[in-house]
């Protein structure tokens, strides 16, 4: 969009002296063909600018349709994508190269399938025209919106026919020519997509996608992300303050939407219907089955459905959530993994704001997550031969997160990072826990796999609360259910294992994901049963407090069993596991921490917490600081952004609509009556069986339609994913194509030494730690300059052994009690690499292999020594000495004797603590001491300084240095200075 200020705007605006339909009679003429004729599809399929980094977030644009000057749709395009990412308009005047071009594909007789997949907005005074193209610009839609109708109301008309280039110029030729007075024909904006039709106050607004970037490719079919907006305005009324708070809604996140594949089905259902479809004659589905759950523009599309004959043929439905696509190669054998991300619209917004259920069974953070892999020997969805929607290389798992289908909220009052759970309505028959189970029993079959993560110990209570009463809710509806439909529950405290030090949180997630799988089983397709065809059957729902950082961390765990089970459906293991540490687990760990990030982000305001480092316990210190940012994030977020993007889900998503006499979206003190049913229509509203309250028929198992027999038309009659993905007569550069850029496992390989002629270049291959890799180079030398001994000769230099001592060997050994002497000189064990000087052995000692240790084995083995030292604390005979020395020393004499007797040079020699003073005084040994005439005066004098009189703060101008101190002993002991005595 390119701002709301430049939303396409179908107001009233009056009507010009010669009417924009004025045709020439030349336009008779032409022979197009009614769109109706053979073909139901999507208009046209399109080839976008490809993304590397497919867990950004995407983005979209709208353009305004109201009178003004003109948007030019010359934008700069970038070289590094195929195409250009801002979609342009196609030249009016045909010439002898556009001929040339496509001289094959030029007969608009030819049926199949064929879906716009970009659109150039034109307007005159009277009204807009919106002009659909196909991919192969061949065959071209027309769209008129009448912008001189009432107030409030759209008028939109579709054109049945469908036109060739050439007639298409001729028509937009003549209304140019039939406006010239009013001021012709203007190209407004092009755009790769419409959204639908939005109203605040007034008139409409017409939504457009005018930037895209490609994050996937399933089956042939490009799914993409929405690119770059900047919403403004200027807040002058009701109208710019209603499209400020849509603006708050950054479509520029996290909405993707595609041409000719349902992201808002799974791939088992995409398949299964469309199979049916052929199995029952028809060539392709004639009614979409889009899921409206994941529809976020709805709301947009409504106005469109109620007007137009084919309104999916010119508005698309976008999801939210999140898509991420790699490859992994396998010795030349690339498999693609895929996740999609679909967010519910229902019960939708911020965290704090959204909890628990409403009434409908919508509970708040609905994310259902799909991984889907597949090795790309063929593209297509079709298999080998005459199997249509039969490709054995397709697999898929699902897996559901969403809130505890309670009655419970948090008052975010700003005060409290972590506000009080309350639970707001004890139903004794959890009717809100029993509508969303049965939604779930519809979506995914039985049976449902429960994993609720929440903390079941607290010091005062707040998820336990929920915790109990969700353990009753299961317990309440499960009796009711047949003993084989049964739905598992597993409660665990995931956030109390993860602080212990004797339980493992990984393998305690592996365990209960052994559990899951072979239970709710995983999607592959294949002609059937004997040649390999399987089905999912359940889901497993996870759940913690957020559905955030324990749930993502879950699924992460749950998805890496279930890849390894598609892996080996697939041919490409022979075991249903993979390990850690491996290529294909730190990309698959990778996508998945961008897929938590961006699910938290949406929901919570900041990015994962806790990540998978923080439960395996790696990297723990550098990931302290980050966690406690995103902590405060999440934090400051929920305070203060949260309000402002509640009221745009709530205006996007169609929950608000405004009407004559309500009050304002901004003027509203809950939306709890935009989420809920009213509660006036309970009385007419029929009471749920407490007993029944699941649907039989979904609890049935999935069953997948046979093979349909093949038709003698081409696959491109049914499917068009070659020319969506192969683009025929367009040349492509092979390094912009967008499967040979996304991220994939060749990036993980390690560097490997010259030397080594066999590295493993398997991806399922767990590789060395950093650490390792840097014990392993090959060794450089190291020496220590030591001060001259009597051991050492002078010059001579030693071989630093301790830095090739095991950095970790203080873990596994007791502290021992004999250390070697250290060094007496300056340097204590200092070390610089000399990089190719000859290596000295210790003396005595045989030549042995050096090797270089890393700074962090140097700064692990150095707090490994400091805690040994501080376990078995010992000094050398030379250290004791010194350190004797310096406590003994002259200044270090106290300045406050503790003595009454008087100080004399007798009395001096009583006192060994005194030694040292008599030394200094007579400048010789002790034994020979003899003090003369000045140092006996030297002596008397220091005996005086020494003298000092009980009462401290007694103080004259003579003796304030004396009293300072005496007064500093008395305050030692324990005595205030005010409270002490003063001298009369």
């Amino acid at each position: 969009m390119e701002s709301f200020d430049d939303v396409p705007f179908l107001g009233t605006v009056p009507e010009p002296s010669i009417p924009d339909d004025h045709l020439p009679a030349a336009i008779n003429d032409a022979r197009p063909k009614k769109a109706g004729d053979g073909q139901s599809g999507d208009p046209g399929t399109p080839t976008s600018d490809r993304s590397i980094n497919s867990g950004r977030p995407p983005t979209h644009n709208t353009s305004e349709l109201g009178g003004g000057t003109p948007i030019s749709s010359e934008f700069p395009q970038e070289e590094e994508d195929e195409e250009p990412k801002v979609a342009t308009s196609f030249e009016r005047e045909p010439g002898s190269a556009f001929a040339q071009k496509h001289r094959v594909c030029v007969d608009t007789e030819d049926e199949g399938v064929n879906r716009m997949h970009k659109f150039t907005l034109y307007e005159t005074a009277t009204r807009f025209y919106v002009v659909g193209i196909n991919l192969a610009e061949t065959r071209f839609r027309i769209l008129k919106i009448d912008r001189t109708s009432e107030y409030g109301e759209l008028s939109v008309t579709e054109d049945d026919m469908v036109y060739s280039k050439r007639e298409m110029v001729q028509l937009l030729d003549a209304i140019d020519d039939g406006n010239k007075s009013s001021g012709g024909l203007k190209q407004k904006c092009s755009a790769w997509a419409l959204l639908g039709f939005i109203r605040f106050t007034g008139a409409f607004y017409m939504l457009l996608v005018t930037k895209r970037s490609q994050v996937a490719v399933l089956g042939g079919h490009n799914v993409y992300q929405i690119d770059e907006t900047e919403p403004k305005s200027e807040k002058q009324s009701e109208e710019e303050r209603y499209r400020a708070i849509l603006s708050n809604l950054d479509l520029t996140r996290s909405f993707y939407f595609s041409y000719s594949y349902d992201i808002t089905r799974s791939l088992q259902h995409n398949i299964s219907r469309e199979r049916e479809a052929h199995h029952r004659g028809v060539h392709q589905a004639t009614s979409r089955d889009y899921n409206t759950m994941f529809i976020w523009n709805n709301h947009l599309l409504a106005p469109a459905i109620q007007t137009l004959k084919n309104p999916y043929e010119w508005c698309l439905p976008i999801v939210h959530g999140y898509v991420d696509q790699a490859k992994m190669s396998v010795f030349g054998r690339v498999v693609y993994i895929s996740i999609i991300a679909r967010r519910s619209r229902f019960f939708a917004g911020a965290r704090f704001l959204k909890r628990g259920a409403n009434d409908l069974g919508f509970v708040a953070n609905d994310v259902e997550t799909e991984q889907i892999v597949s090795e790309q020997t063929t593209t297509s969805f079709h298999s080998a031969g005459p199997g249509l929607y039969a490709n054995p290389n397709y697999t898929s798992y699902l897996q559901h997160r969403g809130s505890i289908p309670l009655y419970w909220t948090q008052e975010n009052t700003g005060v409290s990072p972590k506000p009080a759970i309350e639970l707001n309505l004890v139903d004794p028959f959890y009717s809100a826990a029993a509508l969303h189970f049965d939604n779930l029993f519809e979506r995914y079959g039985a049976p449902i796999y429960i994993l609720n993560l929440v903390k079941s110990r607290e010091r005062m209570p707040r998820e336990s609360k929920l915790l109990h009463e969700f353990t009753n809710a299961v317990t309440y509806l499960n009796q009711f259910l047949p003993a084989d439909k049964k739905m598992v529950y597993k409660a665990w405290d995931m956030s109390r294992a993860a602080k212990s030090r004797d339980q493992d949180v990984i393998q305690t997630l592996e365990d209960i994901a052994g559990d899951i799988i072979p239970k709710t089983g995983f999607f592959r397709n294949a002609q059937d049963v004997e040649s390999g065809l399987k089905l999912q059957n359940g889901v497993a729902r996870t759940n913690c407090i957020d559905c955030l950082d324990r749930t993502n961390a879950a699924q992460f765990v749950i998805g890496k069993r279930a890849l390894g089970y598609q892996l080996h459906a697939l041919g490409v293991i022979d075991e249903t596991t993979i390990e850690f540490d491996s290529d294909v687990v730190n990309l698959f760990t990778t996508m998945w921490h961008d897929h938590g990030d961006t699910i938290a982000i949406q929901y919570g305001g900041s990015h994962l917490v806790n990540t998978m480092a923080t439960y395996r316990k790696i990297n723990q210190w550098s990931s302290h600081s980050r966690d406690m940012v995103e902590s405060f994030k999440r934090y400051y977020n929920n305070s203060f952004l949260d309000a402002q993007r509640q009221e745009a889900y709530n205006l996007f998503l169609g929950n608000y609509i405004f009407s004559q006499g309500a009050p304002m979206l901004w003027d509203l003190t809950t939306d709890y009556y935009l989420h809920n049913t009213d509660p006036r229509l309970h009385l007419d509203k029929k009471r749920p069986n407490y007993i029944s309250w699941y649907t039989p028929e979904h609890l049935n198992e999935r069953e997948f339609p046979p093979l349909p027999v093949r038709p003698q038309e081409p696959v491109s009659h049914f499917d068009d994913y070659w020319l969506e993905y192969y683009r025929p007569l367009n040349v492509s550069t092979m390094s912009k194509v967008f499967s040979y850029k996304m991220n994939s496992t060749l990036r993980y390989l390690p560097h490997f030494r010259s030397g080594n002629s066999d590295p493993d270049l398997s991806p399922f291959v767990p590789r060395i730690s950093q650490e390792q890799l840097q014990r392993d180079r090959p060794p450089t030398r190291t020496v220590r300059i030591q001060e001259p001994s009597d051991q050492v000769s002078e010059g001579s230099t030693v071989v630093t052994e301790q830095a090739r001592e095991d950095p970790d060997s203080w873990k596994h050994q007791p502290p021992s009690s004999t250390k070697q002497a250290p060094s007496s000189g300056i340097m204590r064990e200092p070390a610089f690499e000399l990089d190719e000087a000859p290596r000295i052995p210790p003396i005595n000692q045989p030549s042995t292999a050096i090797t270089t240790p890393s700074k962090a084995q140097i700064a692990q083995w150095t707090l490994g020594q400091l805690v040994s030292d501080s376990l078995s604390p010992s000094v050398t005979a030379a250290e004791a000495e010194e350190y004797e020395r310096y406590i003994n020393h002259p200044l270090k004499v106290p300045l406050v004797v503790t003595s009454e007797d008087e100080m004399t040079a007798s009395s001096i020699r009583e006192h060994g603590a005194n030694l040292d003073l008599l030394e200094y005084v007579n400048k010789c040994k002790i034994e020979d001491a003899v003090l003369e005439a000045n140092a006996e005066e030297d002596l008397a004098e220091y005996a005086e300084f020494l003298n000092v009189s009980e009462e401290g703060l007694t103080v004259v101008s003579d003796d304030y240095q004396k009293k300072r101190y005496k007064r500093y002993r008395q305050w030692l002991r324990g005595k205030s200075l005010f409270k002490q005595r003063v001298d009369p």
